[in-house]
């Protein structure tokens, strides 16, 4: 069986970051991904998608990763169910993300801005969770964001 999602969009609030009781860092952020196509207002439609990082890569797009910044990720969709304290029964879905990339550098590539440092290698990729997807340049309009 196959659980696979990649997906690129933009940040639509700052990265939350949090650790657990035994120290595990996680972050939770929401992306903010257009629809291929328009609908019949001929507008593209946006899809606000919940994404879970752990671990080394939380600490990276917690220090590095702002509202507004593109990223492209890869990951497994995951379903959780839950009751709440009224007794209704509500189902999440979010993806746990497996691999990142920085897709944009941020201002002037100063962390306390959201950027990370440049490379000291003018070719070298930005840094990344892994070994990701190299070179993409997606086709995404700043004018179609919600924010």
């Amino acid at each position: 069986m196959i659980n696979r999602v990649i997906l690129i969009g933009r940040l639509v609030a700052d990265p939350e970051m949090r650790y657990t009781q035994s120290g595990i860092p996680v972050v939770r952020m929401r992306l903010a991904v257009d629809r291929r196509f328009k609908n019949a207002s001929g507008e593209r439609e946006t899809d606000f998608i919940n994404l879970t990082a752990w671990r080394k890569q939380a600490e990276l797009v917690g220090q590095y990763m702002k509202k507004g910044r593109l990223i492209a990720v890869e990951g497994s969709l995951q379903v959780n169910k839950y009751q709440t304290k009224e007794g209704e029964n509500r189902v999440t879905y979010e993806v746990v993300i497996d691999n990142f990339q920085f897709l944009d550098r941020g201002p002037a590539g100063r962390p306390e801005e959201g950027g990370y440092p440049p490379p000291s290698d003018e070719n070298a990729p930005p840094p990344s969770g892994e070994d990701f997807i190299p070179d993409i340049t997606p086709d995404i309009n700043d004018n179609d964001l919600p924010f």
